[in-house]
């Protein structure tokens, strides 16, 4: 997971992945869609490909790339724990609040019998 998350840190490769996103790709597409020189796009590819994230396969003469799901679940049920925390820390959060409305409504009815 830590390979998943130091290949994602680089903008370009992060811009890599959100393009395979949607599918696999040709290097030559993703040359052209992210408008990086072809050296730059086969060096993050490769570092992709070594963390995990990407897949190659050769179809003729050209590399296509895709991602990989189990880098991504790995990395998802990771986050989860975090989500978890989180949504726990949100709820509590919010009986505070809802204390602090019901307390408020209370001084605000004490007062009106004092009048």
């Amino acid at each position: 997971m830590n390979a998943t998350l130091i290949a994602l840190a680089q903008p370009n490769r992060l811009q890599i992945v959100e393009l395979l996103l949607s599918g696999p790709r040709p290097v030559a597409e993703i040359v052209e869609r992210l408008k990086l020189r072809q050296p730059q796009v086969s060096k993050h590819l490769r570092f992709l490909h070594d963390a995990g994230v990407v897949d190659v396969r050769r179809l003729a003469q050209q590399r296509i790339y895709s991602l990989k799901p189990q880098a991504f679940r790995e990395l998802d049920a990771w986050l989860e724990s975090y989500r978890r925390l989180w949504e726990e820390r949100l709820d509590r959060f919010d009986e505070v609040l809802q204390d602090l409305k019901e307390q408020d409504v209370n001084k605000e009815n004490d007062h009106a019998l004092d009048r």
